[in-house]
């Protein structure tokens, strides 16, 4: 079962997911994850993406990750960890290779091995290379160009960063919870797998990640992620704009915002009032939830005005026919979906985790805020697929192979 069994691990600025999927199906033709088991802690030792406190991530890692374990009835060894925070970047860079005449998965590789021999910034490596198109003797949109014909081979990639001091400290707390990292995942990647479908990413979808501690926004376009963006302003901001608006604690704000929060003001009844907490010497006091409202929704007026902008600026202001995609914990707020439509005038839907996913559990993580941890279970289950590929390469022929999971990837993902 451990051989067929996947754990994606989101650890956030608040929160911890983790969820545990048993691949269904046969691979690579025709996957399916069946949930098997989910689990949640708190967690304070994260900010922006960066690990602050070990022994507190490591702490948030092990009750999640445990939770989920019980669940399942089984245990795990590697968990593919979500990445995200400012210190995430993306470079996009071309490799050109001469070919002689037909071209073979060898080829594709050094073309890319090509592309991504770049000069990083310091305390950088990696993350993901992904190709967003290839040339064949100048000729444009070609998604695989195995067995073409052909004398040059181009490709266009975007190289996602991701900062090595930050990876360091974030795999040195989940060895220390007592699991290995198979594999950092860029987070928005991560939840479009179990959020976007394929028709969206074809014809072009924002998928906006609205974390505690950061949000996110990618752009797919042609059924390629085209471009990525973080903002340092989320939910996390709006809980401390509680706490001074309501004279509240932190916990207090958080929640007055989970239990009564609404993100569009004109959804609140304004004669509802709210019994606020507070300490003896504040006595007992009210307050209008219209007020609450009131304060969530100029926030995320805000962080939603500058996803328009970086939309505007990356250049697809307009050309998003799916338009948004809202998913990560902050848009489980009510109102959400109604205030980024009249903020971006484009179709705006909530992102759940549904798709590919199978089981009678299926219902335990059909909530925003376990988006990138079921898509990191799902990008796992993608990585054995290609495995599997791999391992059929010795009696198939390896370019054969090889072309023929990359295009199941492409349509897949």
């Amino acid at each position: 079962m451990r051989e067929r069994t996947v754990c994606g691990l989101d650890v956030g600025t608040s929160k911890t997911c983790a969820v545990i999927a048993e691949i269904a199906g046969e691979l690579p033709r025709a996957p399916a994850a069946r949930i098997l088991g989910v689990g949640r802690s708190k967690t304070t030792g994260v900010r922006r993406g960066v690990v602050r406190d070990i022994d507190e991530t490591t702490r948030s890692i092990v009750q999640a990750v445990q939770d989920a374990e019980r669940m399942a009835g089984t245990q795990v060894e590697a968990v593919w960890v979500g990445v995200a925070g400012e210190h995430v970047r993306y470079i996009p860079s071309p490799g050109v290779v001469a070919v002689n005449n037909e071209i073979r998965a060898a080829d594709v590789e050094r073309v890319i091995d090509v592309a991504r021999a770049v000069v990083l910034p310091p305390d950088s490596e990696i993350l993901h290379t992904l190709p967003q198109e290839f040339l064949v003797d100048r000729q444009r949109g070609i998604s695989d160009p195995i067995g073409m014909t052909g004398t040059r081979l181009e490709v266009d990639v975007f190289i996602v960063t991701m900062s090595s001091s930050a990876a360091t400290n974030l795999r040195k707390a989940v060895e220390r919870a007592g699991y290995h990292v198979a594999g950092f995942v860029l987070e928005p990647l991560a939840a479009s797998f179990a959020t976007v479908t394929d028709d969206e990413r074809e014809l072009g979808v924002a998928l906006v990640e609205l974390g505690a501690g950061s949000s996110d926004v990618a752009i797919f376009e042609d059924g390629k992620f085209r471009h990525l963006a973080t903002f340092g302003f989320a939910g996390a901001h709006v809980t401390s704009d509680i706490a001074q608006g309501l004279s509240v604690t932190q916990a207090d704000a958080e929640r007055l915002k989970e239990r009564y929060g609404c993100a569009y003001q004109p959804l609140v009844d304004p004669a509802e009032m709210l019994e606020l907490p507070g300490t003896p010497g504040q006595g007992t006091r009210e307050a209008p939830r219209e007020f609450l409202a009131h304060i969530i929704h100029q926030r995320l007026d805000e962080i939603m005005r500058n996803v328009g902008r970086e939309i505007e600026r990356a250049g697809y202001l307009g050309k998003l026919a799916s338009g948004v995609v809202l998913t990560g914990g902050t848009a489980q707020l009510a109102g959400i979906v109604e205030l980024a439509r009249e903020v971006l005038a484009v179709p705006v839907r909530l992102g759940v985790p549904g798709q590919y996913l199978t089981g009678s559990l299926t219902d335990a993580v059909e909530q925003p805020r376990f988006s990138t941890a079921t898509g990191l279970a799902l990008y796992g289950m993608r990585q054995m697929a290609v495995g599997a590929a791999q391992a059929g390469a010795r009696q198939v022929s390896l370019d054969r192979v090889v072309g023929s999971v990359r295009r199941w990837l492409t349509d897949f993902f």
